[in-house]
């Protein structure tokens, strides 16, 4: 049983030596521990910081893509070190290292694919109120949509099975936190949470700039996560008021009006028509869909065939 922790890093010169020094040498039911740092283009000195910490592997991108494209890349240079357990953890020591030890056992013992480590949330001194309450609302729309029961949905110290690494598919640049759980959901991928334990802030995230900038970008990703896996599903729901709006007063014009007034009943046309290229929107959309999935599942086996043949 072969576990790779990958660490996706941008300039993280000063806090990649504690985060090193945190994850583990040696587990239970586990026969080899590997790092794996992706330098996602960093203008410092990460790779050196990489090598001196003794890091078995470093994977550079050579110009910053940004945190999913890095998390991506890792996951894709794991599969071919032959990796049977993926831990993904932060490069700047936000997630305690010791934990790993429970993030793996349900990976271990069968009864999941995938392993969100779930943190303290409300104990988190540098987490604002602010923040915490869009965390948790964040998280209850991501359980909504993706139909798993996972509080954390933004915490990026998680564990993959081989098998379910094969299967991950990121569309956006900024974050692949939401985007792959509501997929995991959506593809009946076995997905499970564990408590975890955080570290002392070192910095601020980059990825938050802003709340409002956070906000909008999460909320791009998890509708065009959800509108990629239930397409028709989403367009019933856009046609469905102008569906029942227009009906009802072309309806209410013939019966009261009949004369007179035929702004309404141009606009109850307006609506039907509305709702019907939604409709045939929702049929296309579903149709490519369905092309994309046999796309998934033809490069899902092309992944597990080299994954197989690997020295």
């Amino acid at each position: 049983m072969k576990l790779i922790i990958q660490i996706p890093c941008y300039n993280e010169e000063q806090t990649l030596p504690a985060v090193i020094k945190d994850l583990p040498r040696e587990l239970p039911g586990v026969d080899c521990i590997e790092y794996l740092v992706i330098d996602d283009g960093s203008t410092d000195k990460t790779t050196q910081i990489a090598r001196q910490e003794g890091v078995h592997h470093i994977l550079s991108l050579g110009s910053n893509q940004g945190l999913a494209a890095a998390f991506l890349a890792g996951i894709q240079k794991s599969l071919q070190l032959g990796a049977d357990i993926i831990i993904n953890t932060d490069g700047d020591n936000q997630y305690n290292g010791n934990c790993i030890a429970d993030l793996i056992k349900p990976v271990l013992n069968g009864s999941a694919d995938i392993v969100i480590g779930s943190r303290p949330i409300d104990s988190i001194t540098h987490f604002s109120w602010l923040k915490k309450r869009l965390q948790r609302l964040g998280s209850r729309v991501v359980r909504a949509l993706s139909g798993t029961d996972i509080p954390d949905t933004t915490s990026g110290f998680r564990a993959y099975t081989a098998s379910a690494a094969m299967k991950l598919h990121v569309f956006n640049k900024y974050t692949y936190t939401l985007e792959t759980i509501i997929q995991a959901g959506h593809m009946n991928i076995r997905i499970t949470h564990a408590p975890i334990r955080v570290n002392q802030e070192t910095r601020r995230s980059r990825l938050i700039s802003s709340v409002p900038h956070y906000v909008f970008h999460s909320g791009i990703i998890i509708l065009r996560a959800y509108v990629t896996y239930k397409p028709l599903r989403t367009f019933l729901y856009l046609a469905a008021l102008p569906g029942l709006a227009g009906p009802l007063i072309c309806l209410y014009w013939s019966i009261f009006l009949r004369r007179g007034h035929i702004q309404l009943l141009q606009l109850g046309v307006a609506l039907v028509l509305i709702a019907f290229m939604l409709l045939m929107l929702g049929i296309l959309a579903d149709l490519i869909s369905a092309n994309r999935r046999l796309i998934q599942e033809v490069l899902y086996h092309s992944r597990k065939s080299a994954y197989e043949r690997r020295d």
